[in-house]
């Protein structure tokens, strides 16, 4: 794991390139801690910041090819790396280093932009082609590693987080509203969108191609796909696709294990982590070291079945317990990383519990991410099923009542009262036809905090329509697929890619310099799952079906048979102690405050604020605008800091 920065372009001739290097990944020292490295040549600058993890002794970068006319800097892992170079070696290839970076070089070498289509890894590469002049942008198929650029100054810019351009580019420094709205909306923005003026992301399995004379050529080589309805599974029954799941599985872990530091991993108390850490007990010799979140509040606290893991399993276990007030506290740091507004704090704890990890002297775990986007897990997906089964009659009165067999894990759940769970989830039932049908109710309650935008900047995005917009983006393929395959599309290209792996995975790992890992995200897995049947995925309300199977006998009953509980932390709860603010909340809500930022309207602001002191938030709607209008205001204060700098 690492951070890259760099340019290219001979641009305006105002700082010198070293300077404009060392000013970018100098923002970027918690990604790679380890030390710095850079190429420059004619009108290109290549930094990277390393974390060291594999091939700790010859594995500085930027690499370079033999004849040093290709050269990389790389953030992230290839976890096939030995199997590439040894096929490479043995069509002729000699390599220098025992890095897994040096297979970028060669594999460029010999299939040009199609390289990417051999790894399997988490990645974001910088690869520079003298020879013909062009730098080459590339980013992992599920969007594990973030990479991001700009055009401006004569130059095209590019990093691993939006800061690294902010240091140099203090124009970019600038809070887009329509991507602020996005971020209010679907919990992150759609890519290539931000919320910074004149920064775009690289989406997802995309490779991005930039020629000397500024022409650009962006391709997408993979996406989550499915089969059109009814199509034949590729196997004769649910045991026998359990038991490809289980090799499949194995291997991912095994290959994810690959490092030369030690490597541990995180234990939830739920189905997905545990699953991960009984397969490295269970089939390999690595020694397992496990680090779990416990919470003070019993609602958000599952020390139990975590406990319950490990006596199962043996593993040497740490457990940081956080409270509330740690979470409000920890909350500035977590924004400033994640680097996006949040309507949620639960990135902060995993901030805190990476820190300990560190603390540790690990710098390498494994995490249960991705496994409820591939396999089915969320209640997101069988509440949709619910609706849609309502849909088809919908003047039913004891249909929406299986709904109440979802949330409850929730003190103050949603169908705990039947007329207002007939109200939430009977909303957008026009959109039944729709690929975005199972988030309309989520969208909704997001969008909450948009209500709170001042007049300026509620005519900045008054065209924006979150269903409208967000199917606007979708592959025509979509409307061939099951419903639940379009939901799990949406699921990994909204929550996925921009929440779960940004501000809950890389960000606030990486806020400690710590790699984390996501087996169930291998590509192979992915492609496995994308094939299954419907029903394999959820039987009746049971998710996660097939992947429960393939791990049954790996854990006690309770977990294997638990009911999904997410990953939750408290929220507005946790900026008020007896009814008092932190300092710094009561200042980013203050009316002078909020009229400096511009962005929410004083008044409006000011009441949610006064509600939620009074401990009289109204659910999830509430509790999510006021952490999206706190962590926004983080954000702008931050940029104002940032333009400052670089002036």
């Amino acid at each position: 794991m690492c951070g890259i920065a760099g340019f290219l372009g001979h641009g305006d001739g105002t700082m010198p390139p070293r300077m404009l290097l060392e000013r970018m990944i100098g923002t970027l020292r918690h990604r790679g801690p380890d030390g710095f490295g850079y190429h420059e040549g004619d009108g290109i600058g290549l930094a990277h910041a390393r974390l060291s993890i594999i091939d700790l002794a010859t594995g500085d970068q930027p690499i370079h090819n033999p004849d040093r006319s290709v050269w990389t800097v790389f953030n992230g892992e290839i976890f096939n790396y030995v199997e590439l170079r040894d096929t490479l070696v043995a069509q002729g290839h000699v390599f220098y280093t025992q890095s897994d970076t040096e297979v970028i070089v060669h594999l460029y070498d010999r299939y040009g932009d199609a390289f990417v289509d051999h790894l399997n890894g988490q990645f974001a590469i910088a690869l520079w082609d003298a020879r013909r002049r062009r730098l080459v942008l590339a980013r992992d198929r599920t969007g594990i590693r973030p990479l991001f650029h700009a055009r401006a100054r004569g130059r095209t810019w590019f990093a691993s987080e939006p800061r690294a351009l902010h240091a140099v580019l203090p124009e970019c420094a600038e809070l887009d509203p329509r991507g602020v709205a996005q971020a209010l909306s679907y919990w992150a923005c759609v890519d290539p969108d931000t919320v910074y003026r004149g920064v775009r992301s690289l989406p997802p399995g995309h490779v991005l191609a930039i020629e000397h004379d500024g022409r650009e050529t962006l391709r997408r080589y993979w996406d989550w796909t499915f089969p059109a309805r009814g199509s034949p599974t590729p196997y004769a029954s649910a045991e026998q696709a359990a038991g490809a799941l289980r090799e499949l599985l194995v291997d991912a872990v095994r290959l994810q294990l690959r490092a030369d530091v030690p490597v541990g991993a995180y234990l939830s108390g739920g189905l997905d982590s545990s699953g991960l850490v009984a397969i490295i007990r269970r089939f390999t010799d690595a020694p397992v070291r496990t680090f779990s979140l416990a919470f003070e509040d019993a609602e958000f606290d599952e020390s139990a079945q975590q406990q319950a893991m490990v006596r199962h399993l043996g593993t040497d276990h740490s457990t940081l317990r956080v409270s509330s007030r740690d979470i409000g506290t920890a909350f500035p740091t977590f924004v400033r990383h994640a680097g996006s507004p949040v309507l949620r704090t639960a990135g902060a704890p995993l901030m805190l519990l990476a820190g300990m990890v560190r603390e540790q002297g690990y710098k390498v775990v494994l995490t249960g991410e991705g496994a409820d986007e591939v396999f089915g897990g969320y209640d997101l997906f069988k509440e949709a099923k619910v609706r849609r089964f309502w849909a088809r009659q919908p003047e039913s009165r004891f249909r929406p009542l299986l709904l109440g067999r979802l949330y409850g894990y929730l003190a103050r759940s949603p169908v705990q009262h039947a007329a207002f769970a007939q109200s939430f989830f009977g909303q957008g039932m026009q959109h039944a036809a729709s690929p975005v049908f199972a988030h309309v109710p989520r969208w909704t309650t997001s969008q909450r905090a948009l209500q709170f935008l001042s007049a300026d900047w509620r005519d900045a995005v008054s065209g924006f329509d979150p269903v409208a917009d967000y199917e606007s983006t979708l592959p025509d393929a979509i409307a061939t697929w099951s419903p639940i395959a379009r939901d799990q599309y949406v699921e990994a290209k909204t929550l996925l890619a921009g929440y779960l792996l940004a501000a809950q995975g890389d960000r606030v790992a990486m806020a400690a310099s710590i790699e984390g890992r996501v087996p169930y995200l291998d590509h192979r897995l992915v492609e496995f799952a994308s094939r299954l049947p419907p029903q394999w995925k959820i039987h009746g309300l049971t998710e996660k079906y097939l992947l429960r199977k393939a791990l049954a006998d790996l854990l006690p009953a309770e977990i294997a048979t638990r009911t999904k509980q997410p990953y939750r932390a408290p929220d507005s709860a946790s900026f008020f102690v007896d009814g008092v603010p932190l300092d710094y909340v009561a200042e980013q809500f203050s009316p002078e405050r909020l009229r400096e930022a511009g962005c929410f309207d004083p008044a409006a602001a000011g009441r949610l604020f006064d509600k939620c002191r009074a401990g009289r938030a109204t659910g999830f709607a509430d509790n999510q605008a006021f952490v999206g209008i706190l962590s926004t205001m983080l954000l702008e204060a931050g940029l104002r800091d940032a333009r400052r700098a670089a002036a």
